[in-house]
């Protein structure tokens, strides 16, 4: 299954709360596991940066990872990015291929 890079930023007054905040995290992660049940998470992490999240997923095509961002705007989130990743070991099998 193709595997993505999930990049959220939540507007500031959200982080203020910790138990709202784990309350929002956990009504997201419900709206996300019904609406996408094939969505396999690999991370969570909270990061420094521009970015506040970054989870990390396979899904079974580019809809079901639109969903999963679209969904994460509708919950609040100010920014939802969704990055296509490769495996490195792959991508240098694909390296490999375009420069025969």
């Amino acid at each position: 299954m193709p595997l993505f890079v999930l990049m959220t930023r939540l507007a500031p007054e959200t982080l203020h709360n910790p138990t709202g905040r784990r309350a929002m995290g956990k009504e997201w992660l419900s709206k996300v596991k019904s609406t996408c049940p094939d969505v396999k998470w690999i991370a969570h992490y909270a990061i420094l940066g521009p970015h506040d999240f970054m989870d990390i997923y396979e899904a079974p095509d580019a809809e079901t990872a639109h969903r999963v961002s679209l969904i994460s705007r509708a919950e609040g989130a100010v920014s939802a990015e969704s990055w296509l990743a490769l495996p490195y070991d792959r991508f240098l099998k694909v390296l490999e291929e375009v420069v025969k």
